[in-house]
């Protein structure tokens, strides 16, 4: 089983998972969700940062102990550790955020300061419709314009990613704020209504369909490295995080492949097609 999808710590486990692992105790979990706007989800408390969650994402939570929580992300699987303020059992969402960020105010009016910066994804629960502009949202007022139903999603996952063109590199990010190459990937599969893992070797195993080396490449295909992912654009043009810019950037495919060898990440290993 992969450590990063199964929710076992030693001291407490799922209770599907009774006797396939280890645990003094096996729970169900409470259902939960993200109560602030970016989460860091860690390896262990005061740990490294494995991936983010986001506003209104559901969780599972296995234990709270010491001001931690044990969680697994139901919108992939991922397991770690969230402080134990930032999720509740809010009311399941209406909406989410189809913008690369937006605002959250205390009043349906822009002049207002606003309470916090919501990012691409986030999901809320909309109670009313405040004015031509805004709905009213059970933390606040959301621009209409940067909100649709849960139901509606992009139908391009490049037309996704070029939102979050210039956004800085961050190692396990999942917003506007930074985002990492897998994260990327995730983020524009998920808007467009495709499941996708966290993690590129994951992705690499199960998004889509794998392309044979001699197939052309189109728009929306991933080309995998050794710990890295990118998605064509054009011809022999690609879009990915990446630690070289430091940022979200295009660049020609074969300039990338060149440097992506040179640093010691080798060839391309594998190419996939996105299936709607």
């Amino acid at each position: 089983m992969d450590r990063r999808q199964t929710p076992a710590n030693g001291r407490v486990a799922a209770a599907h998972l009774r006797g396939k692992v280890t645990a003094e105790r096996f729970v169900k979990g409470e259902a939960r969700r993200v109560a602030v706007p970016v989460a860091d989800l860690l390896h262990e408390p005061h740990g490294r940062r494995e991936r983010q969650v986001l506003l209104g994402d559901p969780l599972t939570v296995f234990e709270r102990r010491e001001g931690w929580a044990f969680v697994q992300s139901g919108k992939d699987g991922y397991v770690g550790y969230l402080r134990a303020g930032q999720f509740d059992d809010r009311a399941d969402p209406s909406h989410w955020v189809t913008a690369a960020a937006t605002h959250l105010y205390p009043e349906p009016d822009m002049k207002r300061i606003e309470r916090a910066r919501l990012p691409f994804g986030a999901r809320l629960a909309v109670v009313a419709e405040a004015n031509a502009r805004f709905l009213e949202t059970e933390d606040g007022f959301v621009p209409r314009a940067h909100l649709a139903a849960l139901d509606w999603h992009f139908r391009d996952p490049v037309a996704v990613a070029l939102l979050f063109l210039g956004t800085p590199y961050l190692w396990g990010g999942n917003s506007r704020d930074g985002i990492d190459c897998s994260g990327l990937v995730q983020a524009a599969c998920l808007a467009c209504g495709i499941a996708c893992p966290a993690d590129s070797d994951q992705q690499a195993e199960t998004a889509g369909q794998p392309l044979s080396d001699a197939a052309p490449l189109q728009r929306g295909d991933l080309v995998f490295w050794k710990g890295h992912v990118a998605m064509v654009v054009t011809h022999n043009r690609l879009i990915h995080a990446n630690a070289h810019h430091m940022a979200v950037a295009c660049e020609p495919q074969d300039e990338a492949e060149a440097r992506i060898a040179g640093q010691g990440n080798g060839p391309v290993l594998t190419r996939r097609r996105l299936i709607a």
